[in-house]
């Protein structure tokens, strides 16, 4: 698949945080987006560039309802990765709320997969899980990124930010990285 193709799996489900109100006034629970009703994708930004240190995951809600996403992905890096990526706290455009993305919508969550530290090691897949409403909940189960190069040169130094709807606020946190 090409960097610009979607890939996800299927399965999925979800808690409830946030409500809207229904045509008749009654408040209607918003529930956490399934994996089944995204697509998932990975790009190099810039997209130009040489290396691939700086990665723009997209989510799109390909479903019919309005669905929350918590927090940040869990993402690994590799499959032998032997942790998740560690959040970019300061990256969270609204603590505590999740990000509401309606059907065609998307969102974004912005990877570092390498800030010069030691320890470089050759990655050839990025797997996510979503978040559920709990801190620490995964509420997934694995989504297979589709990756934008054949391997990724990643070190100990990854970080991923929070889940937001404008790339270029994510990227704002990597980028000078």
């Amino acid at each position: 698949m090409k960097a610009s193709e979607t890939s996800g799996t299927t399965g999925g489900n979800s808690g409830t945080s946030d409500s809207n109100t229904n045509n008749t006034g009654a408040k209607t629970a918003i529930a956490g987006c399934a994996e089944d009703a995204l697509a998932v994708s990975a790009t190099k930004e810039p997209p130009d560039s040489k290396e691939a240190r700086h990665l723009l995951i997209t989510v799109q809600n390909v479903g019919n309802v309005k669905c929350n996403l918590y927090r940040y992905p869990h993402i690994r890096l590799g499959a032998d990765a032997q942790t998740t990526v560690p959040v970019i706290e300061d990256s969270d455009p609204d603590p505590g709320k999740p990000v509401t993305i309606a059907p065609g919508e998307e969102a974004y969550a912005a990877l570092l997969v390498s800030g010069g530290a030691r320890d470089e090691y050759e990655a050839k897949s990025i797997t996510l899980r979503l978040q559920g409403p709990k801190v620490g909940s995964d509420d997934s189960g694995p989504i297979d990124v589709t990756m934008p190069v054949k391997t990724l040169y990643a070190d100990d130094g990854q970080l991923v930010t929070y889940w937001t709807t404008a790339s270029g606020f994510a990227l704002d946190f990597i980028m000078s990285k």
